[in-house]
């Protein structure tokens, strides 16, 4: 089989950006809002009030100090809470599409390719603003593609189930090249009026060219030298919201549709787990973990990926050795391990190994290793 590289990367950052303070000062006019029009129901024991939050909470719990949003004003209202995004005409080229053009282009110059090059389009995330026509379709026709494209979702596993897709696409001659977009508009479906969760998720969109190392003409190879997948049910992260809400109409637009997690038990039961498919990983390319150089680690929460790399190493991590986005990006899903690989490779000599995992909903897990040629 034909030797796969991940040979241009690119990344599309959204135009807006929230500080801790300024969500928190959003959050904490909406809980006084509630408290006060829903005074007498809580002083007569049958609604509770809700509690404050500060910026100081949000980064110890999570690492974040700010995120990336394509819309600002609507997510900051307190009457609101939510982003307002004025939906476009089926003759439009779609919000999500737009971005993953904006992040495709980047990845084929820095590839050195043209949309010529490229046979397959995956677009790969937690969520679709739509179910069909397919985004990787839509992008696909945006970017004068031939061949193929379809849409995946494994949440905030995608990026790397993607490379998995493409990688063997390349590898069997299905595909001389694949382009792999990570569209992740997370702010469309967190709850705002969460306190434990309205500060975990920015927006963002990555992009990754797959190919045959002997045709890659770009300095930024990275050959691919094992991928390992990994899924096991939970409901300890969910999101309910999809077209069959309307069957139920006292359904219709509930919270609960929207992200929910129980975050203590997701940390017990991923951080273990994640930690075993690396080392794994790095076991099945035949090499050590004392000769990977870089962790690429999904940007969930700052404590999950510091217990990671020091149940892998044994050990702290060196900031270089687990680079972070999520305290500027939070965390951007299936985006979020690619952010990393995008921002922090070029200062990696050649030769070096590096892994980039993913883990999220599911529970999913992905560990791709990597050479930089």
């Amino acid at each position: 089989m034909k030797q796969a590289v991940i040979s241009g990367t690119g990344l599309f950052t959204p135009p807006h950006a929230i500080s801790n303070e300024e969500l928190v000062e959003s959050y904490n006019a909406y809980v006084a809002l509630f408290n006060d029009e829903n005074a007498a129901a809580i002083a007569a024991g049958t609604a509770t009030a809700l509690e404050p939050s500060s910026a100081a909470f949000i980064e110890k719990a999570s690492g974040i100090k700010s995120r990336y949003v394509m819309e600002k004003a609507g997510a900051l209202d307190p009457r609101r809470l939510a982003p307002q995004i004025p939906e476009r005409s089926n003759d439009e080229l779609s919000l999500q599409a737009e971005i993953c053009v904006a992040a495709a282009r980047q990845a084929l110059e820095r590839a050195g390719r043209t949309p010529a090059d490229i046979d397959m389009v995956v677009v790969a995330c937690s969520n679709m603003q739509r179910a069909y026509p397919a985004m990787a379709i839509e992008v696909q026709q945006e970017l004068g593609i031939e061949g193929f494209g379809f849409d995946m979702n494994v949440a905030c596993s995608s990026a790397t189930f993607g490379i998995q897709t493409a990688a063997t696409a390349v590898q069997t001659g299905q595909a001389r090249a694949v382009l792999v977009l990570n569209p992740e508009i997370t702010s469309g479906h967190i709850d705002y009026r969460d306190r434990d969760s309205h500060f975990i998720f920015g927006d963002a969109c990555t992009a990754m060219v797959i190919e045959a190392a002997d045709a890659a003409v770009s300095e930024h190879r990275f050959a691919i030298l094992d991928m390992k997948l990994k899924t096991s049910f939970s409901n300890n992260i969910r999101n309910n919201y999809g077209f069959m809400n309307r069957f139920d109409e006292s359904g219709i637009g509930q919270p609960d549709k929207l992200f929910k997690q129980q975050g203590r038990k997701v940390f017990k039961d991923v951080c273990p787990m994640a930690a075993e498919m690396i080392k794994n990983s790095i076991a099945s390319a035949g090499l050590d973990v004392t000769q990977v150089k870089r962790f690429w680690l999904h940007q969930a929460n700052l404590s999950m990926n510091q217990l990671i790399a020091r149940l892998i190493l044994g050990r702290d991590a060196e900031p270089s050795e687990a680079p972070v986005v999520l305290d500027t990006y939070a965390n951007t899903s299936s985006a979020g391990s690619i952010i990393a690989f995008h921002k922090y490779q070029d200062d990696l000599p050649q030769g070096a190994y590096g892994v980039i995992c993913s883990f999220g909903a599911g529970y999913s897990i992905g560990s791709v290793v990597v050479q930089k040629l």
